[in-house]
């Protein structure tokens, strides 16, 4: 009888790998019935990480965007599964226990069935009292072995860190494999490894596309006994992101595995509202580089889902960069330099920081690190002089111990900096905190919510809280939406008449704008206009001036976005197809005159 994998979409981790915004309550609860009727997927991953934290940025209240996602896949018979970053919990810092404690019953509460416990360090310490408190709640849970390629994470490494997480009450393990480096080979035999020792235990993987090994690593953890396996869909899959759940379920079924049919009607309805989503305004916070896959990644490893917030962290540091080389008498540098600069330095201290998992909060310090050993090479300043507390809370010891030493030239910075290194419990250092912020909801006369889901999430993200409370996050996220829109190119109109052009009208153009061009459709999709992608109507820019090399807008394709870029110069003076309308490859777009 062939052997039967399941699938899982991960649905936030999508998202988070792309940009900085996950969809609104609304949409989510507008999708999931349709994930659903695609009849595919067992499991679907609908929350944690910086789900709750995103969603509280614009100014929503995520535990109604959690509650309005799981209703209907568990209606369904979907097992919904979250994030959790062990001794993190749910942001990028630690989290005391009784904060701790308390989510697992907020989210059993609100439907979520598996909670994936990861420590960036793969300090069981972290991980194995979180086992604890999700078995007491009703929840399953999930130990994850952080993934990475170093001479200090071999395949005996990962099945001992396995054993000990099963030992303590594990009742499945993943691979999470953030970044997508764990090479094919070895991610088989980890699971063979795992396997072994306990046949009856179910292994999920979990791997990014980033760098490409992902799709076999998938048939290597297949064919040594996989019982899950994480996908994504268009139109956020590949990329920094996942494997298509498409090109997985046809490599399984070749291979003479028992896999479910997908509904193609659902999953081109899934991946139409995905994408009206990255219309309505998740676009605008998409970095175009997350959707293409690099070989770089091979040798710095780092994750598909902090791509986005690399990309806006280099862009807001580029300016500061070339400033402090030009003060210096030398040669600005490009942002694409930057990326590559960036990826060099992370290579190059990993190994003199110990080598932690590039994972959530790790992988991020270790980026911030290498960030502005760049700025101080760029003030001729000495390499690690600028290193933030976090950083030195992981350097010292306070998040769990370190997979490899540091270099004796960061142990002698902290002694000169006369900072002491913590052998301790990590969580022995941050104590109990509900009472405080129960206290102070009382005296904002703010209710604890359903199951405490309030109570929880205050102590949780504090500031970010506050902030929706308030209503500061709305106008926040209003404000950069925005300046996103200004930014991604929002038209200067020209004070001219504008005709307006019947479909296929050539000869009336032809006899107002002699000299007027047409802009074909490259290939045949839906029309997404580059400067409003919120405008359902017509194309907004009629009357607007574009360069030559310019993208005019783009299609989405069956195969991907294809850009539309103009070979000329001019002003545009009329479009003919509306925004998501279906064109035929050769159709008129638009004329510029």
């Amino acid at each position: 009888m062939a052997k039967e994998i399941k699938l899982c979409l991960v649905y936030r981790d999508m998202w988070q790998s792309s940009g900085k915004y996950q969809p609104r309550a609304d949409q989510l609860k507008q999708v999931a019935p349709v994930i659903a009727d695609m009849g595919c997927f067992s499991r679907v991953e609908t929350n944690g990480g910086a789900f709750e934290q995103v969603n509280l940025l614009f100014g929503e209240n995520p535990n109604h965007a959690v509650r309005e996602f799981t209703a209907p896949l568990i209606k369904a018979g979907i097992q919904t599964q979250m994030l959790d970053r062990g001794l993190n919990g749910l942001r990028m810092n630690p989290v005391p226990s009784d904060v701790r404690k308390l989510m697992y019953r907020v989210k059993y509460a609100q439907g979520v069935n598996i909670t994936r416990i990861f420590c960036g360090l793969n300090d069981v310490r972290n991980i194995i009292p979180s086992i604890q408190y999700a078995k007491k709640e009703g929840m399953i849970p999930q130990a994850a072995l952080c993934i990475t390629y170093s001479p200090i994470h071999t395949v005996d490494y990962y099945v001992n860190i396995a054993e000990q997480l099963i030992e303590a009450g594990a009742k499945e393990i993943c691979l999470k494999d953030m970044a997508g480096v764990g090479r094919p080979y070895s991610i088989g035999q980890i699971i063979k490894g795992i396997k072994t020792r306990h046949p009856d235990i179910i292994i999920q993987y979990h791997g990014h596309t980033g760098p490409g090994f992902s799709v076999a690593s998938m048939m290597e953890a297949a064919l040594n006994g996989v019982d899950y396996l994480d996908t994504a869909m268009e139109p956020l899959a590949w990329g920094m992101v996942h494997p298509d759940v498409i090109t997985i379920q046809a490599m399984l079924k070749d291979a003479g595995f028992s896999v479910p049919d997908i509904n193609m009607e659902a999953y081109m309805e899934v991946r139409r509202l995905t994408q009206s989503f990255i219309d309505n305004f998740l676009g605008y916070f998409i970095d175009p580089s997350n959707k293409i896959m690099t070989s770089l990644l091979v040798g710095c490893g780092l994750p598909g889902g902090m791509m986005g917030s690399m990309m806006a962290d280099l862009k807001g540091m580029h300016n500061a960069i070339n400033m402090a080389l030009k003060q210096k008498g030398k040669k600005e540098v490009t942002l694409n330099y930057l990326v590559i600069q960036l990826f060099k330095e992370v290579e190059a201290i990993w190994p003199m920081l110990g080598y932690p998992p590039l994972v959530t909060p790790f992988s991020q310090y270790v980026k911030n690190i290498a960030l502005m050993n760049i700025l101080c090479d760029a003030k001729d300043e000495p390499r690690f002089s600028m290193i933030d507390k976090d950083s030195w809370n992981m350097i010292l010891g306070k998040m769990g111990r370190l997979p490899g030493p540091l270099a004796p030239e960061i142990i002698e910075l902290a002694k000169a900096k006369q900072l002491e290194f913590y052998e301790g419990d990590p969580q022995s250092a941050f104590p109990d905190e509900l009472d405080r912020f129960r206290s102070e909801m009382q005296v904002n006369k703010w209710d604890e919510g359903p199951d405490k889901e309030e109570l929880f999430e205050f102590a949780m993200h504090e500031r970010q809280y506050r902030d929706m409370k308030s209503g500061t996050a709305k106008t926040r996220f209003n404000q950069e939406l925005e300046q996103a829109k200004e930014k991604a190119g929002t038209p200067i109109m020209v004070k001219r008449p504008v005709i307006e052009i019947p479909m296929f009208d050539v000869e009336e153009v032809k006899k107002e704008y002699p000299s007027a061009k047409p802009v074909h459709a490259p290939c045949k999709g839906q029309v997404i206009w580059q400067y409003d992608l919120t405008d359902t109507s017509t194309a907004p820019f009629e009357g607007s001036i574009v360069k030559k090399g310019n993208n005019l807008c783009y299609i989405q394709s069956s195969y991907g976005i294809e850009p539309v870029v103009v070979g000329y110069e001019g002003t545009i003076i009329g479009t003919y197809a509306k925004q998501g309308k279906e064109v035929q490859k050769g159709e008129i777009l638009a004329f510029i005159n």
